[in-house]
Protein backbone atom coordinates (compact mmCIF):
# COMPACT_ATOMS: atom_id res chain seq x y z
CA UNK A 1 0.00 0.00 0.00
CA UNK A 2 1.35 3.84 -1.03
CA UNK A 3 0.66 6.56 1.32
CA UNK A 4 1.07 9.96 0.18
CA UNK A 5 0.37 13.47 2.02
CA UNK A 6 -1.45 16.07 -0.09
CA UNK A 7 -1.80 18.31 1.93
CA UNK A 8 -0.74 19.56 5.93
CA UNK A 9 -3.59 17.25 7.61
CA UNK A 10 -4.58 15.16 4.55
CA UNK A 11 -3.31 11.42 3.14
CA UNK A 12 -3.85 9.35 0.73
CA UNK A 13 -4.07 5.68 0.76
CA UNK A 14 -3.32 3.16 -3.04
CA UNK A 15 -3.94 0.04 -2.50
CA UNK A 16 -1.54 -2.18 -3.55
CA UNK A 17 -3.57 -5.60 -3.93
CA UNK A 18 -6.94 -4.35 -5.38
CA UNK A 19 -6.81 -2.14 -8.78
CA UNK A 20 -5.24 0.96 -7.06
CA UNK A 21 -8.38 1.72 -5.22
CA UNK A 22 -7.79 4.69 -2.86
CA UNK A 23 -9.12 5.69 0.38
CA UNK A 24 -8.34 9.05 2.23
CA UNK A 25 -7.61 10.42 5.97
CA UNK A 26 -8.51 13.77 7.13
CA UNK A 27 -7.12 15.30 10.37
CA UNK A 28 -9.15 17.08 12.28
CA UNK A 29 -9.47 19.19 15.61
CA UNK A 30 -11.53 17.02 16.79
CA UNK A 31 -9.71 13.66 15.21
CA UNK A 32 -9.58 11.53 11.87
CA UNK A 33 -12.20 11.55 9.18
CA UNK A 34 -11.80 8.19 6.63
CA UNK A 35 -13.12 8.91 3.04
CA UNK A 36 -13.88 5.61 1.63
CA UNK A 37 -11.83 2.16 3.16
CA UNK A 38 -9.10 -0.30 0.79
CA UNK A 39 -10.88 -3.63 -0.51
CA UNK A 40 -9.16 -6.03 1.71
CA UNK A 41 -9.01 -5.91 5.76
CA UNK A 42 -5.32 -5.97 5.77
CA UNK A 43 -4.70 -3.12 3.88
CA UNK A 44 -7.39 -1.10 6.19
CA UNK A 45 -6.06 -2.15 9.10
CA UNK A 46 -2.55 -0.85 8.74
CA UNK A 47 -4.95 2.13 7.91
CA UNK A 48 -6.06 2.45 11.18
CA UNK A 49 -2.77 1.81 13.26
CA UNK A 50 -1.29 5.00 10.93
CA UNK A 51 -4.05 7.11 12.80
CA UNK A 52 -3.53 5.61 15.83
CA UNK A 53 -0.21 5.01 16.05
CA UNK A 54 1.55 7.88 14.16
CA UNK A 55 -1.21 10.36 14.16
CA UNK A 56 -2.45 9.26 18.02
CA UNK A 57 -6.09 10.10 17.67
CA UNK A 58 -9.20 7.99 16.73
CA UNK A 59 -11.62 7.94 13.91
CA UNK A 60 -14.65 10.01 14.41
CA UNK A 61 -16.25 9.58 11.35
CA UNK A 62 -16.53 7.30 8.04
CA UNK A 63 -17.70 8.61 4.96
CA UNK A 64 -18.43 5.85 2.36
CA UNK A 65 -18.72 7.87 -1.14
CA UNK A 66 -20.85 4.70 -2.72
CA UNK A 67 -21.84 0.83 -2.16
CA UNK A 68 -19.44 -0.80 -3.86
CA UNK A 69 -17.16 -3.17 -1.74
CA UNK A 70 -13.52 -2.12 -3.01
CA UNK A 71 -14.33 1.15 -1.32
CA UNK A 72 -16.71 0.24 1.61
CA UNK A 73 -15.75 -3.12 3.46
CA UNK A 74 -13.13 -1.71 5.62
CA UNK A 75 -15.78 0.39 7.53
CA UNK A 76 -16.50 -2.03 10.36
CA UNK A 77 -12.85 -2.01 11.19
CA UNK A 78 -13.07 1.96 12.97
CA UNK A 79 -15.87 0.86 15.89
CA UNK A 80 -17.26 3.71 17.23
CA UNK A 81 -17.15 5.92 14.24
CA UNK A 82 -19.67 7.58 12.76
CA UNK A 83 -20.81 6.25 8.94
CA UNK A 84 -21.91 8.70 6.68
CA UNK A 85 -23.41 8.10 3.32
CA UNK A 86 -26.00 9.08 0.88
CA UNK A 87 -29.52 7.30 1.57
CA UNK A 88 -29.21 5.14 -1.65
CA UNK A 89 -25.99 4.32 -0.62
CA UNK A 90 -27.12 2.60 2.77
CA UNK A 91 -30.45 1.18 0.54
CA UNK A 92 -27.62 -0.77 -2.02
CA UNK A 93 -25.19 -1.81 0.75
CA UNK A 94 -28.23 -3.69 2.78
CA UNK A 95 -29.76 -5.32 -0.16
CA UNK A 96 -26.92 -5.79 -2.50
CA UNK A 97 -23.93 -5.42 -0.38
CA UNK A 98 -25.33 -7.52 1.94
CA UNK A 99 -25.88 -10.09 0.02
CA UNK A 100 -22.28 -9.70 -2.03
CA UNK A 101 -20.55 -9.47 1.25
CA UNK A 102 -22.08 -13.00 2.19
CA UNK A 103 -20.55 -14.58 -0.95
CA UNK A 104 -16.73 -13.02 -0.56
CA UNK A 105 -16.60 -13.86 3.51
CA UNK A 106 -15.81 -17.45 1.90
CA UNK A 107 -12.43 -16.00 1.60
CA UNK A 108 -10.41 -16.63 4.11
CA UNK A 109 -9.09 -12.69 4.24
CA UNK A 110 -12.42 -12.12 4.40
CA UNK A 111 -13.87 -13.72 6.80
CA UNK A 112 -13.71 -10.88 9.97
CA UNK A 113 -15.70 -7.94 7.99
CA UNK A 114 -19.20 -7.03 8.78
CA UNK A 115 -21.97 -5.02 7.38
CA UNK A 116 -22.15 -1.66 8.96
CA UNK A 117 -25.15 0.84 7.97
CA UNK A 118 -24.31 4.29 7.48
CA UNK A 119 -25.88 6.53 10.43
CA UNK A 120 -25.98 9.53 9.04
CA UNK A 121 -27.36 9.44 5.42
CA UNK A 122 -28.50 12.22 2.96
CA UNK A 123 -31.41 12.38 0.19
CA UNK A 124 -30.79 15.66 -1.40
CA UNK A 125 -28.25 17.05 -3.45
CA UNK A 126 -25.72 17.81 -1.20
CA UNK A 127 -24.83 17.72 2.52
CA UNK A 128 -22.30 19.33 4.70
CA UNK A 129 -20.81 18.12 7.62
CA UNK A 130 -18.45 19.97 10.14
CA UNK A 131 -15.62 18.45 12.08
CA UNK A 132 -13.83 20.50 14.51
CA UNK A 133 -11.49 22.89 11.77
CA UNK A 134 -12.70 21.12 9.35
CA UNK A 135 -15.73 21.29 6.47
CA UNK A 136 -16.64 18.22 4.42
CA UNK A 137 -18.88 19.30 1.29
CA UNK A 138 -20.55 16.24 0.24
CA UNK A 139 -22.82 16.36 -3.18
CA UNK A 140 -24.50 13.40 -5.54
CA UNK A 141 -22.57 12.36 -8.71
CA UNK A 142 -24.62 9.60 -10.05
CA UNK A 143 -23.00 7.82 -13.38
CA UNK A 144 -20.89 5.61 -11.75
CA UNK A 145 -23.57 3.85 -9.37
CA UNK A 146 -26.63 5.92 -8.34
CA UNK A 147 -25.55 6.42 -4.95
CA UNK A 148 -22.21 8.17 -5.88
CA UNK A 149 -21.26 10.82 -3.68
CA UNK A 150 -17.67 13.06 -3.98
CA UNK A 151 -16.73 15.30 -0.96
CA UNK A 152 -14.23 18.08 -1.01
CA UNK A 153 -12.38 19.45 2.03
CA UNK A 154 -13.35 22.95 1.93
CA UNK A 155 -10.65 24.62 3.87
CA UNK A 156 -7.25 22.01 1.62
CA UNK A 157 -9.78 22.40 -1.63
CA UNK A 158 -9.34 18.96 -1.99
CA UNK A 159 -11.39 16.63 -3.78
CA UNK A 160 -12.12 13.19 -3.03
CA UNK A 161 -14.04 12.62 -6.22
CA UNK A 162 -14.25 8.70 -5.74
CA UNK A 163 -15.10 6.42 -8.70
CA UNK A 164 -16.83 9.73 -10.42
CA UNK A 165 -13.20 10.41 -11.34
CA UNK A 166 -10.77 7.48 -12.15
CA UNK A 167 -8.73 6.68 -15.55
CA UNK A 168 -11.26 5.83 -17.26
CA UNK A 169 -15.18 6.90 -16.56
CA UNK A 170 -16.78 3.32 -16.06
CA UNK A 171 -20.94 3.21 -16.08
CA UNK A 172 -21.71 -0.42 -16.12
CA UNK A 173 -23.35 0.15 -12.56
CA UNK A 174 -24.68 3.19 -13.19
CA UNK A 175 -26.28 5.46 -16.27
CA UNK A 176 -24.40 7.11 -19.11
CA UNK A 177 -26.13 10.52 -19.55
CA UNK A 178 -26.04 10.92 -15.41
CA UNK A 179 -21.97 10.45 -15.64
CA UNK A 180 -21.77 13.38 -18.14
CA UNK A 181 -23.99 15.47 -16.37
CA UNK A 182 -21.38 14.59 -12.65
CA UNK A 183 -19.02 15.54 -15.14
CA UNK A 184 -20.16 18.25 -15.83
CA UNK A 185 -20.62 19.96 -12.37
CA UNK A 186 -17.04 19.10 -10.93
CA UNK A 187 -15.96 21.95 -13.97
CA UNK A 188 -14.09 25.35 -12.85
CA UNK A 189 -14.17 23.99 -8.87
CA UNK A 190 -10.81 25.13 -7.98
CA UNK A 191 -9.38 22.40 -6.65
CA UNK A 192 -5.63 21.83 -4.94
CA UNK A 193 -5.87 18.06 -5.97
CA UNK A 194 -8.58 15.48 -6.86
CA UNK A 195 -8.08 12.24 -5.59
CA UNK A 196 -9.57 9.71 -8.01
CA UNK A 197 -11.40 6.80 -6.69
CA UNK A 198 -8.46 4.07 -8.30
CA UNK A 199 -5.11 5.65 -9.76
CA UNK A 200 -2.83 8.31 -9.60
CA UNK A 201 -3.77 11.97 -8.20
CA UNK A 202 -4.78 14.65 -9.93
CA UNK A 203 -2.93 17.82 -9.65
CA UNK A 204 -4.41 21.53 -9.51
CA UNK A 205 -3.07 22.06 -13.19
CA UNK A 206 -4.44 18.70 -14.47
CA UNK A 207 -7.69 18.51 -13.18
CA UNK A 208 -9.91 20.58 -15.89
CA UNK A 209 -7.92 19.01 -18.76
CA UNK A 210 -8.62 15.62 -16.60
CA UNK A 211 -12.14 16.12 -16.66
CA UNK A 212 -12.67 17.19 -20.36
CA UNK A 213 -10.78 14.11 -21.42
CA UNK A 214 -13.19 12.42 -19.53
CA UNK A 215 -16.29 13.50 -20.99
CA UNK A 216 -14.84 13.70 -25.14
CA UNK A 217 -14.25 10.28 -24.00
CA UNK A 218 -17.45 9.36 -23.20
CA UNK A 219 -18.90 11.36 -26.28
CA UNK A 220 -16.71 9.67 -28.36
CA UNK A 221 -18.03 6.22 -27.17
CA UNK A 222 -21.63 7.11 -27.74
CA UNK A 223 -20.78 8.51 -31.18
CA UNK A 224 -18.99 5.08 -31.87
CA UNK A 225 -21.83 2.70 -30.50
CA UNK A 226 -24.70 4.55 -32.27
CA UNK A 227 -22.52 4.35 -35.71
CA UNK A 228 -22.40 0.56 -34.79
CA UNK A 229 -25.88 -0.34 -34.58
CA UNK A 230 -26.32 1.00 -37.50
CA UNK A 231 -24.38 -1.49 -39.00
CA UNK A 232 -25.49 -5.08 -40.95
CA UNK A 233 -23.27 -6.62 -38.09
CA UNK A 234 -23.64 -4.51 -35.62
CA UNK A 235 -21.95 -7.45 -32.67
CA UNK A 236 -18.46 -7.39 -35.15
CA UNK A 237 -18.89 -3.20 -35.32
CA UNK A 238 -18.91 -2.50 -31.37
CA UNK A 239 -15.87 -5.57 -30.85
CA UNK A 240 -13.78 -3.02 -33.01
CA UNK A 241 -14.54 -0.15 -30.64
CA UNK A 242 -10.75 0.05 -29.75
CA UNK A 243 -10.11 2.35 -26.39
CA UNK A 244 -7.63 4.28 -28.38
CA UNK A 245 -10.34 5.14 -30.76
CA UNK A 246 -11.98 7.19 -28.22
CA UNK A 247 -9.19 8.86 -26.42
CA UNK A 248 -7.80 7.11 -23.58
CA UNK A 249 -4.57 4.82 -23.37
CA UNK A 250 -4.97 1.09 -22.37
CA UNK A 251 -1.88 1.08 -20.66
CA UNK A 252 -3.98 3.04 -17.31
CA UNK A 253 -4.37 1.39 -14.20
CA UNK A 254 -1.78 -1.24 -14.85
CA UNK A 255 -3.23 -2.08 -18.66
CA UNK A 256 -6.84 -2.88 -17.26
CA UNK A 257 -8.95 -0.55 -18.81
CA UNK A 258 -9.16 -2.02 -21.84
CA UNK A 259 -11.68 -4.19 -19.83
CA UNK A 260 -13.48 -1.58 -18.04
CA UNK A 261 -13.92 0.15 -21.90
CA UNK A 262 -14.97 -2.87 -23.43
CA UNK A 263 -17.55 -3.46 -20.53
CA UNK A 264 -18.27 0.08 -21.68
CA UNK A 265 -19.58 -0.71 -24.84
CA UNK A 266 -21.83 -3.09 -24.44
CA UNK A 267 -23.72 -1.46 -21.39
CA UNK A 268 -23.91 1.82 -23.64
CA UNK A 269 -25.41 -0.61 -26.82
CA UNK A 270 -27.67 -2.59 -24.20
CA UNK A 271 -28.77 0.87 -23.10
CA UNK A 272 -29.29 2.51 -26.77
CA UNK A 273 -30.85 -0.44 -27.75
CA UNK A 274 -33.61 -0.29 -25.05
CA UNK A 275 -34.01 3.49 -25.71
CA UNK A 276 -34.73 3.31 -29.48
CA UNK A 277 -37.32 0.48 -28.58
CA UNK A 278 -39.67 3.17 -26.26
Amino acid sequence: MQRERVADDIYVFTSDLYAQVTAGVVMTSEGAVVIDTLAYPEETLLIKRFIESRLGTTVRYVINTHFHADHSTGTCFFKGARVVSHALCRELLDTRGRSSLEKSKAANEMRDVELVLPDIVFSGGSFVLHVGNKTFQMWSTPGHSADSIVCLVKEDRVLFAADTLMPIPYFVDGNFDDFVASLNSLRNGNYENVIQGHGEIVLRGEVEEKIRTDIEYLNKLRDAVDLALTKPFPDAALEAIDIESCGKSRILLNGAVPQLHRRNVLTLAAQRRELAQL
